[in-house]
């Protein structure tokens, strides 16, 4: 995920400071994993730094000072050329579960075990997004239903690995 252009995107609304900017990212990508503050403000200061955005007013009080930025033209012209690209697909690449499966296989341990094991680890964290989702806003079920699509992917492919499995003699239970 591009921190830089979420941001700016986020910044094209209007001037927001840096712990507002945290608390819509955290609303938005936050689920299970929300963004530490230090990446917020090292974000922001490359931004100035890039002259992506800027900081438009500094307010003094009882606390630490507090930036306000605003994207800039040229921040405005990146999150267009961002938006305007198409997001490659995902570039083919084989996961941990994959790696697991078959190294079990090839150290002669049961693979059906591993698949079982994740399996079980998958319906489980899709039950925890729903769960957390259902107690959420819009933000919060869109991120779910996109990480919920990504789990059952992963299911389709146990199932489809336990029938390979079952196939060659292995034993496949569910």
């Amino acid at each position: 995920m591009s921190l830089t252009h979420t941001f700016l995107g986020m910044l094209e609304r209007g001037p927001q400071h840096g712990y507002a900017l945290k608390q819509e990212f955290d609303g938005w990508f936050g689920l299970g994993r929300p963004l530490r503050f230090g990446q917020v403000y090292a974000t922001l200061a490359r931004l100035d730094r890039e002259h992506l955005a800027e900081v438009v007013t500094v307010e003094t009080g009882a606390g630490p000072e507090r930036k306000r930025y605003a994207i800039t033209e040229d921040g405005v012209v990146e999150l267009e050329s961002w938006l305007s690209s198409t997001a490659p697909p995902g570039e083919l690449g084989l996961s941990l579960l994959y790696s697991k499966v078959v190294v079990a296989l090839l150290s002669g341990r049961s693979p059906t075990e591993v698949l079982e094991l994740q399996r079980a680890a998958h319906v489980d964290r899709m039950r925890a997004l729903r769960r957390e989702a259902s107690a959420g806003g819009f933000e919060q079920n869109l991120a779910a239903d996109y990480l919920i699509a990504h789990l059952q992917a992963d299911l389709d492919w146990i199932e489809l690995a336990g029938a390979r499995l079952a196939a060659r003699g292995q034993t496949w239970r569910r």
